[in-house]
């Protein structure tokens, strides 16, 4: 699910104070509907870290909550709320923010301290899955499940893992084919928390049962252990060589890799020689840096970069060029750090431990706390051996239906409300997914169980928000963040994008704002040194010199002799090109910070209009800019929207 919560810091509108709550009073009312100061307050120190309560800050803040309320109002009132859809999408988020809500705290504090222990011991393993979706259809289940047990029965004869895993009817992990199944080391959260449990509990060297996840059926082999070796923040200089290359740019891109190695071991700056070099377009503007990882983090590098990234001993040491599958890599150590001590991050931890399937665990405790509270009771004759007589080997196609069950019987009381036989069969009718054949009275009690739990926690979950005034307010977020994101989609997103001929009559009306400054179309030469640019001067003479003859001859010592770069450049937006005047043709080499250059132009562009498919996205964003406008003017007309100013002009007090 898309977070689209996000829209909620562009947040919120004049006012007839009128209240019901006069220790709550409304700073806000559009078309009658009131904004509380509470929760105005919350919602204005929530989007500002420094918040300030003069008149001015409060005004320009109310005019971004204006425009918001207005368009989640609009929304509403156009039924955004009804759409299945998005009540699909809001419930699956009132799941989410409920389950800190649904767990028992106790229990709680002792899965913190698991993922503590997971955290500071690290675990290595294998695997081998076979791909099954949850709700796959009964024969497709009974397909993947067929395929497990066979492996299974070729481990438990003896067969290698690794090559079990990498044979033909073996693992479907799109990896396996580099790996042969090994996920190298992991710790807490880097790992769904089903898998994650099995590795920690699997004795070393030793093969699990077959267990299910989200992904499938799954066999895993723990192959080692050790402590953790914290946290570590890299940099990194890519010299791109990915699994399509060929052999001979491999070796291409390790050679200019080792160049740049013997550069830096000369003491050129780090920085200098990143911007220059590196093909990875996320960090090359930054120094090379990457998100930290290891122990404690939620993120993973592929084994070899992690080895060789742990592997330097000290801050700023950089490593030698190692190849993975995207490349050749020379990796800078920024920072290394142990785990933190158990005080410092178990609030940290207790957060993904909430979010986290691990909180799932505590519920069995929590819901019979809740049974108690909600005087939870089932009858003696409550009608459960009725299903006991009647389930048949069609249930566990998804097929079975209780079709004959003639009477009602009340199996369980909630909070003095009944639930019914007829309830349990609709319930026992969908929940054939998983269910191993056993004997009935076992399947039913099985059954029973959990639907009694769902019962429990769904009734529980329905009081959450008259319980916690935090939760309500979040879901609150929740719900206009999606109306919000869907409207602003309908109306100007999506209608900048799609709307070409609206488009169009908006380009063309304002075609003198879309012009091309002066330009050049030109072939630049980027060269390491005067002689090498006087080379390529001189080459340039030739007109059968291409570009390719040129760089293989320059190129011929030396990968990073000479770059070449051909397109329609902007001097005056260029570093290198600005200030400068060009003529048609090779122009004489110059020296730019420490580099050479050649320019050869094949054309001087004069200022002129630029076409709707060269600036399209500069424009879509311009006529989403004015579409916004215009349906905001529309709105302000629509709607009735008033300020309480006193109560805002002194929110702080």
């Amino acid at each position: 699910m898309k977070i689209k919560i996000l829209l909620l810091s562009l947040l919120f509108i004049s006012f007839n104070y009128n209240s019901q709550n006069t220790n709550d009073p409304f700073v806000m009312e559009i078309n009658g509907k009131g904004v509380t100061k509470s929760e105005f307050l919350q919602i204005y120190l929530k989007n500002n870290n420094n918040p300030k309560f003069d008149k001015a800050s409060i005004d320009e803040y109310l005019e971004l909550f204006k425009k918001f309320k207005l368009k989640v109002c609009e929304a509403e009132s156009l039924g955004y709320d009804t759409i299945p859809k998005l009540k699909k999408e809001l419930d699956g988020y009132r799941k989410q923010l409920a389950n800190p809500y649904l767990i028992d705290s106790a229990q709680n504090e002792a899965l913190v301290k698991e993922a503590y222990n997971r955290i500071i011991n690290e675990i290595r393993a294998s695997h081998i899955l076979i791909r099954v979706d949850q709700n796959a259809k009964p024969q497709d289940t009974l397909i993947a499940w067929n395929k497990i047990n066979e492996i299974k029965k070729r481990l438990d004869t003896g067969e290698d893992f690794e090559k079990v895993a990498k044979s033909k009817n073996g693992s479907e992990d799109p990896s396996v084919v580099n790996n042969g199944g090994d996920l190298g080391y992991f710790t807490a959260f880097q790992m769904i928390y089903d898998f994650e449990d099995r590795a920690f509990k699997t004795p070393i060297g030793k093969t699990s049962d077959i267990f299910q996840t989200r992904f499938g059926y799954h066999i895993l082999k723990t192959t080692g252990e050790r402590p953790s070796r914290g946290s570590i923040k890299v940099a990194h200089l890519l010299i791109s060589a990915g699994k399509s290359a060929t052999d001979s740019e491999k070796a291409n891109a390790e050679k200019k890799a080792k160049e740049i190695k013997a550069k830096l071991t000369s003491g050129e700056k780090w920085e200098d020689l990143v911007k220059m070099y590196s093909d990875d377009p996320s960090s090359n503007q930054k120094g090379g840096e990457l998100p930290t990882f290891g122990s404690g983090t939620n993120q993973r590098m592929i084994p070899a970069f992690e080895e060789a990234a742990f592997a330097l001993q000290n801050d700023g040491d950089i490593s030698e060029p190692i190849q993975t599958d995207f490349g050749f890599h020379i990796i800078k150590r920024i920072e290394k750090k142990p785990v933190r001590p158990y005080s410092e991050m178990k609030k940290e931890i207790q957060s993904k431990v909430n979010k986290d399937d691990r909180a799932k665990t505590t519920q069995d405790s929590f819901v019979e706390k809740l049974k108690k509270l909600y005087n939870f009771k089932i009858p003696k004759n409550n009608g459960l051996d009725w299903f006991v007589a009647n389930l048949d080997s069609t249930f566990y196609l998804g097929k079975w239906k209780a079709d004959n069950l003639k009477t009602n019987f009340e199996v369980f009381n909630l909070d003095g409300k009944p639930y019914t036989q007829k309830q349990f069969a609709s319930y026992l009718e969908k929940s054939y997914r998983g269910i191993k054949k056993e004997d009935n009275k076992k399947v039913v009690d099985g059954v029973f169980k959990n639907w009694v739990k769902a019962t429990v926690l769904e009734y529980e979950e329905s009081k959450l928000e008259a319980k916690y005034p935090a939760y309500k307010a979040l879901l609150k977020e929740y719900h206009d963040g999606i109306l919000l994101y869907e409207i602003m989609s309908d109306k100007v997103w999506n209608k900048g994008i799609k709307d070409t001929s609206g488009l169009k009559i908006f380009f063309d009306n304002r075609r003198s704002t879309y012009l091309w400054p002066p330009r050049i179309d030109a072939t630049i030469y980027e060269c390491n040194s005067e002689k090498n640019a006087a080379l390529v001067y001189k080459m340039l003479k030739n007109k059968k010199n291409t570009s390719e003859k040129i760089i293989a001859k320059v190129n011929k010592q030396s990968e990073l002799s000479l770059r070449v770069k051909a397109n329609k450049f902007v001097p005056e937006q260029t570093t290198y090109l600005k200030d400068r005047k060009f003529a048609d043709g090779r122009n004489q080499p110059y020296e730019f910070e420490g580099k050479y250059y050649v320019v050869h132009v094949n054309k001087i562009l004069p200022v002129m209009n630029k076409e709707l498919s060269e600036v399209k996205g500069l424009v879509i964003s311009d006529y989403q800019n004015y579409l916004e406008k215009s349906w905001l003017e529309e709105l302000e007309k629509k709607h009735t929207v008033s300020f309480n100013f006193d109560l805002l002009y002194n929110l702080d007090k």
